[in-house]
């Protein structure tokens, strides 16, 4: 099977990949080309959807609502991040970053006073660092080992502890008997007072751990969101959505097993 994740080579993505030793990997440039090809039955395909420091990846969470896939597991990384360059940080003149790594690294960030230019992943990051003059790049240490330039700061992000969670997504739903957490959409057609304590008591009321929840644009306009939930799976799971069903929109986004931390 071909697992279909975020390239170039040298990406956090890519390296998780390598670490699950998949026998096929295809680099996308962007996580919608990831969504895109997985929903053309070319694969399966590995994204980020959270971070401990930055939240939510917009991009996933927008492929999840747009495109008719499931999460089939979970996996969490440890995310390191260095500071690499050809030149010492007092010669530095421009650091390039993925808005995610930016944000992961935010504080030791404005100690440099080095101004930042995004890209779209920390292995472009790289590519960018060693073609401009006094560049530097944040990104982890097997993509300076990849792209051959010097780590001259270690462990920059802003919290020792660090971590993504990552999701496998596929067309195909994920095998009910080994579920041990569901995730949802729940697009509200209406607004109004108690609108939200009503959704959530369907699973406070059957004792249903949410671990999640989280505010999206529904892209209808301002003031129009959705509402991506994740809770611990349990015999009370249907009976809970089928309530929830009759009173908003749900698109089931799966119940998944969950594969732990990867050391």
């Amino acid at each position: 099977m071909t697992m279909i994740t975020l390239g170039p080579q040298g990406t956090f993505s890519h390296e998780l990949a390598l670490r699950m030793q998949w026998p096929d990997i295809r680099l996308a440039s962007t996580i919608h080309d990831i969504f895109a090809a997985v929903a053309s039955g070319e694969g399966d395909g590995l994204v980020p959807l959270e971070n401990s420091e930055a939240g939510g990846v917009g991009e996933t969470l927008d492929g999840l609502l747009k495109f008719p896939l499931f999460i089939t597991a979970e996996i969490f990384m440890p995310i390191h991040h260095h500071l690499a360059s050809i030149v010492p940080l007092s010669r530095m003149r421009v650091v390039y970053a993925h808005p995610q790594t930016h944000e992961q690294c935010s504080e030791r960030i404005r100690e440099w006073g080095v101004p930042v230019i995004h890209t779209s992943s920390n292995a472009s990051s790289a590519l960018e660092a060693r073609k401009t003059p006094n560049a530097g790049a944040i990104l982890s240490v097997s993509a300076a080992s990849l792209y051959k330039i010097p780590v001259i700061l270690s462990n920059v992000e802003n919290n020792a502890s660090n971590t993504t969670r990552f999701v496998l997504i596929s067309p195909t739903h994920p095998a009910m008997d080994e579920a041990q957490k569901c995730s949802i959409v729940i697009d509200p057609s209406t607004d109004r007072a108690g609108l939200l304590f009503d959704l959530l008591g369907v699973f406070a009321r059957r004792n249903i751990n949410l671990t999640r929840i989280e505010s999206r644009p529904s892209k209808r306009g301002m003031g129009n969101y959705v509402f991506f939930l994740d809770y611990a799976w349990s015999a009370d799971t249907r009976e809970a959505l089928d309530e929830l069903k009759s009173i908003t929109a749900v698109k089931e986004l799966g119940c998944y097993r969950k594969l732990g931390i990867l050391t």
